[in-house]
């Protein structure tokens, strides 16, 4: 049974799947126009941080009144 499954959705897949189109990227190497300093990449570097463990960090913060019930 497993094989005859097999062999059917073998053949079922591409009909269902349709015409694809085929997308390629362009890609174009070249060096940085401008060097990016030590201060931005700090800054971007915190404020990155900021927007993934801020909110986390906050409701790691405020976890007991998440367990409290209001009555």
């Amino acid at each position: 049974m497993p094989g005859l499954l097999r062999t059917i959705a073998s053949r079922v897949a591409p009909v269902l799947r349709g015409h694809t189109v085929a997308q390629r990227a362009n890609l174009y190497t070249a060096p940085a126009k401008e060097k990016v300093g030590a201060v931005e990449s700090t800054v971007a570097l915190g404020f990155f941080s900021l927007a993934i463990l801020g909110p986390s960090g906050w409701i790691l913060a405020h976890l007991e009144d998440y367990k409290k019930k209001d009555e």
